[in-house]
């Protein structure tokens, strides 16, 4: 979801209605999508930073973006929580963040072809592909996994998803879905508790059928949004908070691919690295999405924002290499 839903309440009286055609006209020219923004961080970190682009929501077609995936042709895609999907060629010159052109989007849609509504059926949080091409899609508030084939514009079909999601609360369900390289799938909710560990948060590792029941730890404060699959076998997971005081943080962790393979059933996924914390000198905004992906010889890291649709936060498309 965007946020908690008293900050949902509160911003939705003022969003503004997204154009709602089918697909955004493919546009090859230079900053029809995006322009790009400073983005620095002190040397020696575990990121290295190679840009940033504030998006154009009006020109995507989508606001609201809440999982993303990145291919090693440096393709992106995302999904809404307003029931769309979206697709860019990242375009980087001397190893840096330049645009993102080509950029089609257009409605998720259900079984018989149909749009997905926005709200209750349509609200996409995240974001993962198997290596024959499908794309798996995870809804909040109607709690499900819909995979679609061969492209986000097909109807989706249901996946057999762990049974325990359906107790999730109704905004704090699947937020975090990837597939890892040994293809098992890790999926982690915003703010489910499991049975007889309160403060954690139910995931699970596996496959549709054969599931594993795990907690993940997040920082106090903090909930996960969104994970990534590493090469070697690891994860990223994004966890974001939020105060009335403070406004939006953040922070980008790692879980070891030791980790994950030494997982048991009702053990606890404790993130091994912080990589990157979501405070000023970053842009601060309500960061929801990651991706990773192996491309020309390095491990790159993309994190988006979600607007919530509001005049007063932005999309935003950050860019590392992961220093190895």
């Amino acid at each position: 979801m965007g946020a908690a839903p008293t900050r949902r309440a509160l911003l939705a009286a003022p969003l503004a209605l997204l154009p709602g055609a089918a697909c955004a006209a493919t546009d090859r020219r230079a900053g029809a999508f995006a322009r790009p923004i400073p983005l620095a961080l002190p040397p020696g970190g575990p990121l290295e930073p190679l840009g940033a682009l504030l998006l154009d929501t009006g020109a995507i077609g989508m606001g609201g973006l809440s999982g993303l995936h990145l291919d090693g042709g440096l393709r992106l895609s995302a999904v809404s929580d307003r029931g769309r999907w979206m697709t860019g060629q990242l375009v980087l010159r001397d190893g840096r963040v330049e645009d993102l052109i080509q950029v089609q989007s257009g409605p998720l849609r259900d079984g018989k072809g149909n749009p997905l509504p926005r709200g209750h059926a349509g609200d996409a949080e995240a974001l993962a592909r198997l290596p024959d091409g499908t794309w798996l899609v995870a809804h909040e508030r109607w709690h499900r996994i819909r995979a679609h084939h061969p492209t986000l514009d097909s109807p989706g079909r249901p996946i057999e998803a762990p049974p325990a999601l359906a107790q999730a609360p109704r905004n704090a369900g699947l937020e975090a879905l990837t597939v890892l390289p040994d293809g098992r799938w890790l999926l982690i909710t915003e703010r489910f508790d499991p049975p007889g560990m309160p403060g954690l948060r139910q995931a699970w590792l596996g496959r549709p059928g054969a599931w594993l029941p795990l907690g993940y730890r997040p920082a106090e404060g903090m909930d996960p949004v969104d994970a990534a699959a590493l090469p070697d076998g690891g994860a990223l997971v994004l966890e974001r908070g939020f105060t009335w005081v403070g406004g939006f943080t953040g922070r980008l962790v790692r879980l070891s691919a030791a980790a994950l393979r030494a997982a048991r059933a009702g053990g606890v996924l404790v993130p091994d690295e912080v990589l990157l914390r979501l405070d000023p000198p970053l842009p601060v905004d309500n960061y929801e999405g990651v991706a990773a992906a192996r491309a020309d010889g390095r491990t790159l890291v993309a994190l988006v924002s979600d607007d919530n649709e509001h005049p007063l936060q932005r999309s935003l498309l950050l860019v590392f290499a992961l220093v190895e």
